[in-house]
């Protein structure tokens, strides 16, 4: 059972507490199951990628044909041509250079994962319960050394805001901008060919 205060404050815009305390939700009781948490997010984010598969043609667009055996070459179909270096060349094979692959990938690939509603809301609890320990958020490389409660309450009024510079200034005063810091040094060079691409 996750360990939490029965009672947390409400901060106001000011950064301090505005001496109101409201109950901690019951769900930040849940206890915490990494192993269902891990399963289902694993088990949805199969549910965006899209089907993909090679060609059904690929590595068969030639006219290749079989030798038979007694001319000391490898028995695999052969390139029927002449004048050119692809004549005589192995194909359809996936050893062969031009040749298809192995296991060819198919569009009816089991790609989608079924979870139970059970178990997602679950794992939505026992996500939030891991949220509000201090040490586990920490442990997660989040900044929240100075942050003067988890979970953090602010009041209503910061629903009002309409510039980014007010929400900056809140967090600062809650002492949440050396997170915010954080992210912005994350930033890195994407790696490989997805620097070229869209």
């Amino acid at each position: 059972m996750a360990c939490a205060h029965p009672l947390i404050s409400v901060y106001s815009e000011k950064g301090e507490s505005s001496g109101k305390n409201v109950t901690l939700p019951g769900v930040f009781k849940a206890p915490i199951q990494p192993d269902i948490v891990n399963f289902v997010h694993t088990n949805l984010r199969k549910n965006n990628g899209q089907p993909y598969a090679v060609s059904e043609l690929a590595g068969h667009q030639t006219s290749a044909e079989y030798w038979g055996t007694g001319r000391a070459v490898a028995r695999i179909p052969r390139v029927q041509s002449g004048g050119t270096h692809r004549s005589g060349q192995g194909a359809f094979g996936n050893m062969c250079r031009g040749g298809h692959m192995f296991a060819p990938t198919k569009t009816w690939h089991r790609w989608h994962r079924r979870v139970s509603t059970t178990q997602k809301r679950y794992a939505v609890c026992s996500a939030l319960a891991a949220s509000a320990l201090p040490a586990l958020v920490m442990s997660n490389g989040h900044r929240i050394e100075e942050v003067p409660e988890l979970p953090l309450v602010v009041g209503d009024k910061v629903e009002g805001y309409k510039k980014t510079k007010e929400a900056v200034q809140l967090l600062k005063k809650l002492k949440a901008w050396k997170y915010i810091k954080k992210v912005y040094a994350s930033q890195r060079m994407r790696a490989d060919k997805g620097k070229m691409r869209n």
